[in-house]
């Protein structure tokens, strides 16, 4: 991708601000799950806007099956990007595999990063001896072959339990994300989130974090942000969001703007 980088996973900047923000989105999703949270933020911020590779908004011609079986590729792109755009320093909003992508890049170059955002992060979904990550091997495989057998009713089931509030459009613009993957990459990079795990590297974070996890999320169990703070290398906090699901940028937008607004504030 080299330099093209910027148009291939069409990178935008958003507002005039001094400082810049970067908004990272989640699996299942593309930069457009950011769009009711922009206006709030580009008034004060310079917004980086990017789509994660495997995103249905990218040319799937890009994504390279040999080269993103981990999420180093991820964070490789990440660093690229704000090469490219000569940024030195910025806070990073990370959604759900996007917030693990930033507290690689941070460990990796942590004087680039004033302060990580991790929105329904986490370092493992898979249960371990005395680690609860929500899920146990059997259900992974039993979602992994439901989506294989037949994508468009995994997504139909999969996206209001992700969503996990009574929010049609959200429903509907998860839906539609999902769709505009293509199956075998949304598959692909599903086995690569669930195959990680990175509770090892939680102490080499040493940037200051806030994490923001609401109140029910299907995905990451309330456990596993305590269990983040206690394992993260630098100063870390918990916001606990007074919403339900994994998608809040898509389900209250207002809310977590000002959510957004108050940690980046601190």
């Amino acid at each position: 991708m080299g330099n093209s980088i910027l148009d291939a996973l069409n990178v935008r900047v958003e507002g005039a601000g001094d400082q810049v923000l970067v908004l990272a989105h989640g699996f299942g999703t593309d930069q457009s799950a950011w769009q009711r949270i922009l206006p709030y933020l580009t008034r004060r911020y310079s917004v980086i806007l990017y789509d994660l590779v495997c995103a249905g908004s990218v040319n799937p011609d890009y994504f390279d099956f040999r080269r993103y079986t981990s999420l180093d590729a991820y964070v490789d792109d990440l660093l690229n990007i704000l090469d490219a755009l000569r940024v030195n320093r910025c806070a990073y909003v990370g959604h759900s595999i996007s917030a693990m992508i930033g507290m690689l890049a941070s460990i990796r170059r942590p004087e680039l990063f004033s302060k990580l955002i991790l929105v329904g992060a986490s370092p493992r979904f898979l249960n371990d001896k005395d680690y609860h990550g929500g899920f146990e091997l059997a259900e992974i495989e039993e979602v992994l072959s439901a989506m294989e057998a037949n994508y468009e009713a995994w997504v139909n089931g999969y996206a209001p339990l992700a969503v996990g509030a009574d929010v049609p459009t959200a429903v509907r613009e998860f839906t539609r994300t999902l769709f505009n993957m293509r199956p075998d990459i949304t598959l692909f990079v599903s086995r690569t989130v669930f195959n990680s795990d990175l509770r090892g590297i939680l102490g080499l974070v040493k940037v200051p974090c806030c994490i923001m996890q609401t109140a029910r999320d299907v995905s990451v169990p309330a456990s596993v942000a305590a269990y983040m703070k206690e394992n993260l290398g630098g100063p870390s906090t918990v916001l606990w969001l007074d919403t339900e699901g994994h998608l809040p940028h898509l389900s209250a937008p207002s809310y977590l703007a000002r959510q957004l607004d108050v940690a980046l504030s601190q």
